[in-house]
């Protein structure tokens, strides 16, 4: 399935105080990796950003003055987004102003032309309850490297989401795979095979390949607390 990483800066909190989207930014994912393909937009939103936004996202009057209204891409943002599963932080936030500004020009709401809405929020909650799940927090406990994000943009924070996600669900991937050998290994007829003759050549890692290896074994040891056999076997050997 097509996914998209979304994100969106506004003007202030509340689409119906008159406030609207500034940034929207999507990034294409596809069997859990980014394609490089993305749609990145500044709106005007033909009205003043709050202060408070501001010191938020660092998105000025001046930077969205030149930029076009969003009636004027509301069908390139509808066109992108169609037919694909967004993944959002804090989805209610911005599903609020997409729909509301889909219906100010005469569109219908985000759920009419995507397959579905995944929220990371939600899903943070769930697996680690009563810890911090803000995006900053995520990267952290996940050690996905922030360090550029000065404020919160639209694009950088889709390019982190992406990573957060990830992490979130790389256990869900591997329990799915061990599902589906368990349903379908009595479909399969294994023999042995003598390999005694076939005279194999042995291919030991370089320095690179075992680093690169033994960094991904600890990020799983660090995600299951611990736990991993196969880094807690090599820290020990």
């Amino acid at each position: 399935m097509r996914q998209l990483i979304v994100d969106t800066e506004t003007t202030g909190l509340d689409p119906v105080l008159g406030h609207r989207i500034i940034e929207f930014a999507a990034l294409e994912m596809i069997d859990r990796k980014l394609t490089g393909h993305s749609l990145h937009l500044y709106i005007n939103p033909e009205r003043a950003i709050d202060p408070a936004a501001i010191k938020i996202h660092g998105i000025k009057d001046e930077d969205v003055l030149d930029k076009p209204v969003f009636k004027d891409i509301v069908k390139e943002i509808i066109a992108y987004i169609a037919g694909a599963e967004l993944i959002i932080h804090n989805a209610k936030f911005d599903l609020n102003f997409m729909d509301y500004q889909f219906k100010l020009e005469g569109m219908g709401p985000t759920d009419d032309y995507t397959m579905g809405v995944t929220d990371t929020l939600l899903m943070a909650r769930q697996k680690f309850p009563g810890s911090k799940n803000s995006l900053d927090a995520l990267c952290d406990r996940f050690s996905i490297d922030r360090s550029n994000r000065d404020y919160h943009g639209a694009l950088i924070d889709c390019h982190l989401l992406a990573y957060v996600y990830l992490a979130l669900t790389r256990e869900q991937i591997s329990l799915l795979n061990s599902e589906i050998m368990a349903n379908t290994v009595e479909n399969y007829q294994f023999v042995k095979v003598e390999s005694t003759r076939l005279n194999l050549k042995v291919l030991s890692p370089t320095p690179e390949e075992a680093k690169l290896h033994t960094d991904y074994l600890s990020t799983l040891d660090k995600l299951t607390h611990g736990q991993s056999a196969w880094f807690n076997k090599i820290k020990n050997s």
